[in-house]
């Protein structure tokens, strides 16, 4: 005649985080297929000009925050006395205003490359830690990414014993 059905409550807060994870996650990672790099910096409160133009890709969790960043070659420059120097891949794990735990990044100090560990916004300034060194630099000196391999502001230096050619 009548079949019973049981029923579970289910406490509304769990409904809730359920809710929320099924219409954000999605949403999260649609709206990064849509946005640069660049402007994924300003969302963690940092200027665009931290990279040089010429981001080819990169990749973002946005829940640990690590992220690897790609262009298609090593690219140095020297913008506002500020020598720096990017491999082909840059990793890290990015929150707002801290990168840590950064690969591919380099600062030439007393004629030397040495890899920063961490880029910090404090205030105004960008604190660059290269172990126990470190250096600010203010925001303004990277209001505009500049540029690898041709005019501008950045230049990219060639190494006369690497070859770039690419062959198949």
């Amino acid at each position: 005649m009548g079949s019973a059905i049981s029923q579970k409550y289910i406490p509304p807060m769990a409904i809730l985080i359920i809710l929320i994870l099924i219409h954000s996650a999605p949403a999260t990672a649609a709206s990064l297929n849509d946005r640069t790099a660049y402007e994924v910096l300003q969302d963690y409160n940092f200027p665009v000009g931290l990279l040089p133009e010429g981001v080819k890709g990169y990749d973002l969790n946005v829940i640990t925050g690590e992220f690897s960043v790609y262009f298609d070659y090593t690219c140095s420059f020297e913008q506002n006395h500020i020598h720096l120097k990017y491999n082909p891949t840059v990793k890290g794990i990015i929150s707002n205003g801290k990168i840590f735990g950064l690969n591919g990044v380099y600062e030439k100090r007393f004629l030397l490359w040495m890899e920063i560990d961490q880029i910090v916004r404090n205030g105004d300034d960008l604190v660059f830690s290269v172990g126990a060194l470190s250096s600010a630099f203010p925001i303004s000196d990277f209001e505009i990414s500049p540029q690898c391999g041709g005019g501008g502001v950045g230049k990219l230096r060639a190494n006369p014993f690497v070859s770039l050619y690419r062959g198949s």
